[in-house]
């Protein structure tokens, strides 16, 4: 399996002595709960890995090739050892401006709680100190800060593997609790995504206040007569 490594960010830093910051998400796809972003920062400028930790680091990859076990582990060695912010959008945000806009709004939110923890000569960080690695090929639209986009980055950038780590997780835990609140959905199984499972779930039991109406199958499960508020939009289009 693919190691992640710190190549990229050592060759950003030592040119012109950036702070790398390595961003990602987690919950673009599910029918429930937020979407959720990471934005990590390694503490050691120079990204010397203590030889002890050599084979706890080489876990940090795409959190979808760890087990859960894995991810709760290698989540706790993060916190450690990198700056960790994170940016939380709820599902009536995210119909109310789409999942893609709610996902930029959750990488902002990740790098701004990032920000007030980073330092650079003893002094908060200014815009032109940080350079942002983002997972996939679309930046943050209206951001006044260096970034780039790596396709696959969270199989190759350590730092975009943090992140990837930390949104999954915190989502995840985020998921049990609701699942909690709603058990009969089974949540805690399927994380929110379209299994069987869920939709049955949800043809029986209608959407919960975390279901994301806007989501074509979430709408599609409600019975005619149960929610009159959004019977508009599943009617033909005249002409």
């Amino acid at each position: 399996m693919q190691e992640t490594t710190f190549d990229k960010e050592r060759e950003i830093a030592s040119g012109e002595e950036f702070l790398v910051v390595g961003v990602d998400e987690a919950g673009r796809g599910p029918l429930c709960g937020p979407v959720v972003a990471a934005a990590v920062s390694y503490k050691t400028a120079d990204y010397v890995i203590p030889e002890e930790l050599e084979r706890d680091f080489a876990l940090i990859r795409d959190s979808k090739k760890l087990s859960e076990k894995q991810r709760e582990k290698i989540y706790d060695l993060i916190q450690e050892h990198f700056y960790v912010g994170v940016g939380i959008v709820h599902a009536d945000t995210i119909d109310r401006i789409n999942i893609l806009e709610a996902t930029f709004l959750a990488m902002k939110s990740a790098i701004a709680s990032l920000r007030p923890q980073l330092t650079k000569n003893n002094q908060r960080v200014r815009d032109e100190d940080l350079y942002i690695l983002i997972d996939g090929n679309q930046e943050i639209p209206n951001l006044s800060l260096k970034q780039e986009t790596v396709v696959g980055g969270d199989g190759t950038v350590r730092s975009i593997a943090a992140a990837s780590i930390i949104a999954k997780v915190t989502r995840d835990r985020m998921i049990l609790e609701y699942d909690q609140l709603y058990p009969q959905y089974g949540l805690a199984k399927h994380k929110g995504y379209g299994t069987k499972v869920h939709m049955d779930a949800l043809r029986k039991y209608g959407p919960s206040p975390i279901h994301r109406m806007s989501f074509k199958p979430v709408l599609l499960s409600i019975p005619e007569n149960a929610n009159k508020r959004f019977s508009s939009v599943l009617k033909p289009k005249k002409g």
